[in-house]
Parts: structure tokens; sequence; C-alpha cells
């Protein structure tokens, strides 16, 4: 992998602008263990206070959350379901609580590490990092890595070539029908033709 890491500005932006950016784009963590890496093929937005589906929706803030109000261009990484590991991406200047949750790669670098991590040695790759808690698994991924510097840290986004518009497809959100009107909203950006990409394709 050559790319070299995202800058601060690029995570600054508006948050529905960097989730689509993010689509080819190059997840890369480095541990102990080794390099594994995969391109982000899946993402979703969201959007703060105003957000019913966001953790920060009505400007909730606590020590699970802080790093969402914190500056652009850190990890948010949460447990769910006492099983899984989620890592977001923080947008936005600080102080503005929104973020983009990646759900999906494809492998890049380091698929043997990441079929021991999974326990999953004789699975196709694109089943490798589908879903936010297999990638997460997959990279190493967890709460230690809550607040990385994805500028420079060891877990880091690396530049790639944008994805064309016409692989690109928006949808609502998955999991968030509880958001009411937000539920529906099409911040979830995929490309199409990945088979590595999480649950529903369609709107």
């Amino acid at each position: 992998m050559s790319g070299r890491p995202l800058p601060r500005q690029f995570y600054g932006a508006p948050t529905l602008r960097v989730a689509r950016a993010l689509l080819g784009k190059v997840l890369a963590h480095d541990t102990p263990e080794g390099r594994t890496a995969g391109r982000i093929v899946e993402v979703e937005a969201y959007r703060g206070p105003t957000d019913r589906a966001a953790h920060s929706y009505g400007g909730h803030r606590s020590a699970r959350n802080e790093v969402m109000y914190g500056p652009p261009g850190r990890a948010y990484v949460y447990f769910i379901y006492g099983m899984h590991h989620c890592v977001n991406i923080v947008t936005r200047p600080a102080r503005v609580p929104e973020a983009v949750l990646l759900r999906a790669l494809e492998p890049v670098t380091g698929e043997a590490l990441m079929r021991r991590r999974r326990g999953l040695e004789e699975a196709p790759a694109w089943r490798l990092c589908r879903g936010p808690g297999a990638l997460c698994q997959a990279l190493g991924i967890t709460r230690a890595d809550n607040g990385a510097d994805l500028v420079r840290g060891r877990l880091r986004i690396l530049d790639a070539p944008a994805v064309p518009s016409r692989r690109v497809l928006r949808t609502p959100r998955i999991g968030v029908d509880y958001a009411g009107p937000d539920a529906a909203r099409p911040w979830r950006f995929v490309v199409r033709t990945s088979r590595a990409v999480s649950g529903r394709r369609r709107p």
C-alpha cells in the first residue's frame, strides 16, 4: 500500500461529504501481530444532535461518546450487544459531534491474519470484513483504539482512487427503525458492485 494517510482537513468537511468520499479509501491497522487493511465499501453517516439515530442526539454527551465532541480524524470505537466492536470516523470541527460508521471492507492486506482472527479459514475473502463487528474483529480494532488519531496513528485511513458515482448506491441506514423520520434518511453509502456490502442493498 502506497497511499498516504488522509489529511486532517478531509475529516473536517460536512459529514455526508466525508461519508461518500470514504468509499474506496483504505483502512489500515498495524498491530504486533502484523498489518491488516481493507478497502471501504459501506458506510453510514450520523449527524449529531438533530439525528435521532446518533449517539449524540439531543446533545447527549458521556464518557462513551466523548470522542465525538473532539477534533475530526479520530476513531470512535464502542462495544455493542456484549459481543461486537464498531468503529466510527469523527467528522466536523470539535464540539460538533458527528461521525461516520464503517460497515464493510474488502480485504487488501493481511488476509491470513484476518482469517485467524475471524476463525474463517475456508470462507471467501468478501465475508471477512462484512459488517461493522466483523471488520473490527478482522482488523483487531477494540476499545483500546477509541480516540486513535487516524492521521498519525497505527490505525489510519489511506488515500486511494475515488469510487465513480455510477458505482455508488445511497439507502436508508440499517437497524435504526427507532429513529422515527430520521430512519428513512438516505445516509448509507455503498459500493453497489461489492459482495462485501452487508445487509440490504436496495432502498
